[in-house]
């Protein structure tokens, strides 16, 4: 049976998910909806640059929750609309449509996405008869995927450390790169990222899903984090960090359970690979467990048709894409990566 998708916006993640979903044996794209005025009227095809398909993007919502599709690929910005994003994921959910989602990424434990936030969305599940699931590459399989599998090779687990270490020079999204994560700024105050619980937020759910996979209750979830400034001028994807401007940063979410640090998620975000070499080094994911076996595990994406910035926004298209059979199989409500059965990709 073939499912029907809506793709909702064409960002740097939805446009991997047009693709995505035209190329998926078991999925059909049946809509999509764009922000913008320039995109409305064009085909999806045209604008991800693949051959037409037919579906024409639209800002139209209700025509599109109207629809008989099955599922809406939610990857809409998020950074400075949260309450929006819960609001268009409600009224998905209640119209019965299923939703896979890169976007919030606090949903990836919805137990901690905010007050009530969670409830919101159950009801909403419940009443649509439809399934929400949150994921992506980091927030995603990046550290729950691949700390929780290698996690059940333990006999005794004493700690988990998940790192990202990414330059992100090449990523071209000035206003991720500059208005929320603070590149630039002459002050990491100014840094949205890097406020009292944001990082806890956005993260906090990995480490709590981590925990949970292994039984472990934490007494706590705590940040820190550090930063350094440009010598010169550096020319990126974004624009320009100027020099004094803040041009990498390295923080931590970490559960700690009686005062020790258990399960800690890293990154490290250079835009030059040369700063702060006392920074773990290397490219990628990276997975330390310290226990009885101890392990350790590293994850490198690339693209024939990119490099790993574009395969990392590919992999966290994919990584829900892949799931919808599953999701669609699901009973109402909300998932998490601990709930659904093993997913790949279908190749046929």
């Amino acid at each position: 049976m073939t499912i029907k998708v809506i793709q909702w916006a064409t960002g740097t993640v939805g446009e991997h998910a047009v693709r995505g979903i035209v190329a998926h044996p078991q999925l059909e794209l049946a809509g999509l909806w764009v922000h913008s005025e320039a995109k409305e009227g064009v085909d999806a095809g045209e604008l991800v640059g693949i051959d037409p398909t037919g579906v024409i993007a639209t800002r139209d919502a209700d025509e599109l929750l109207a629809s008989d599709a099955d599922v809406v690929c939610y990857t809409a910005n998020s950074d400075l609309r949260p309450d929006g994003v819960i609001d268009d994921l409600e009224r998905m959910l209640a119209l019965g449509k299923n939703v896979v989602n890169t976007s919030f990424v606090p949903l990836l434990a919805p137990e901690l996405a905010g007050p009530g936030v969670a409830d919101r969305l159950r009801a909403a599940a419940v009443e649509g008869g439809a399934t929400l699931y949150t994921s992506g590459i980091d927030p995603g399989y990046g550290n729950v995927g691949i700390t929780v599998g290698a996690l059940a090779l333990c006999s005794r687990v004493d700690s988990a450390r998940m790192t990202e270490i990414v330059n992100y020079a090449t990523w071209d999204n000035p206003f991720t790169m500059f208005d929320i994560m603070g590149f630039g700024r002459s002050s990491e105050s100014e840094s949205i990222l890097l406020a009292p619980g944001s990082t806890a937020l956005a993260w906090g759910p990995v480490v709590s899903l981590v925990a949970r996979s292994i039984g472990l209750r934490l007494d706590d979830i705590v940040e820190r984090h550090e930063v350094i400034y440009a010598d010169e001028d550096i020319e990126i994807a974004s624009g320009t960090v100027p020099k004094g401007g803040l041009s990498g940063m390295r923080f931590e979410v970490i559960g700690m359970v009686d005062g020790v640090e258990r399960i800690v998620l890293e990154h490290v975000t250079r835009l030059l690979d040369e700063d702060r070499p006392d920074w773990p080094q290397g490219s990628g994911y990276r997975i330390d467990i310290s226990g009885d076996p101890n392990a350790h595990l590293e994850l490198e994406l690339s693209s024939p048709n990119g490099d790993h910035n574009y395969a990392g926004c590919l992999a966290t298209a994919m990584h829900v894409l892949n799931a919808v059979p599953a999701v669609v199989a699901a009973e109402p409500g909300l998932v998490t990566m601990l709930d659904l059965p093993v997913y790949s990709a279908d190749a046929r």
